[in-house]
């Protein structure tokens, strides 16, 4: 409990000193980590871009599926094993890869949303965008190190996620339990972006800018909060028409 209560007593005083002045603490990142994080946010967009590239070719050709899942895994794989220092071109296509692959994976989903609404799949990204953006800029004018113990956290949160997602694949899921899931995924990687964009910055001031890694790591924080505010936006849109078609 007095974790708890030391962590809201923070983030009070945060938001109470939140002024002009608290801009300055971008002044903690040196010029080297300022331009690896401009190089992690460039390989990040063009990681997007290729997504959406993945999911267009989904829609073409129906090519999403357990192979294209299979090939990102792979792609992703491949980059974490190929040294950071050596053929970083090669690195930057597998990221490339990966994220085309994982585009074309959510891509039965985005056809999906196609199909009901159009605005949702926009609204989504936006909603998303603004979120990742606000978190991100929220990790960089904190405090070094001030979020990433919240690390371990997270991942006792991941590892519940994954054990309810197995249970309820093996002995059946209620609604409910799909809800719980949605909502705490959702709360567990806008999480995941804020320490990950903390760790990000420091391992960048203790020397490490392996850009390519770092804006992997970011990638599946976007698609991870992407893909459930989507979810949430569709399972919303069709109760709404549910309300509609009772009501006449």
């Amino acid at each position: 409990m007095d974790a708890f209560s030391s962590f809201f007593e923070s983030q009070s005083a945060s938001r109470n000193s939140w002024t002009y002045d608290s801009l300055k603490n971008l002044r903690q990142i040196s010029p080297i980590v300022q331009t690896h994080l401009k190089q992690v946010y460039l390989s990040l967009c063009c990681a997007l871009i290729a997504s959406a590239v993945g999911a267009y070719l989904h829609i073409l050709w129906n090519i999403g599926g357990l192979l294209t899942t299979l090939g990102c895994l792979g792609s992703i794989v491949w980059l974490l094993s190929t040294p950071p220092h050596e053929e970083q071109q090669k690195r930057v296509s597998l990221l490339m890869a990966s994220a085309l692959f994982e585009g074309a994976s959510i891509g039965p989903l985005i056809e999906l949303a196609i199909e009901i609404d159009p605005s949702i799949l926009v609204s989504a990204f936006v909603g998303c965008a603004v979120a990742f953006g606000c978190f991100s800029m929220a990790a960089m004018l904190a405090r070094r190190r001030e979020y990433l113990y919240l690390g371990g956290l997270l991942s006792s949160g991941l590892s519940i996620l994954f054990w309810l997602h197995f249970a309820s694949s093996v002995f059946g899921g209620t609604a409910a339990l799909f809800k719980f899931e949605l909502y705490f995924g959702l709360l567990v990687f806008v999480g995941y972006i804020v320490v990950d964009t903390q760790d990000i910055i420091e391992k960048a001031h203790y020397g490490d800018l392996d850009y390519v890694k770092h804006a992997l790591t970011l990638f599946t924080d976007f698609v991870a909060v992407f893909v459930r505010i989507l979810i949430i936006m569709l399972k919303n849109s069709e109760k709404s028409e549910k309300k509609k078609k009772r009501r006449n």
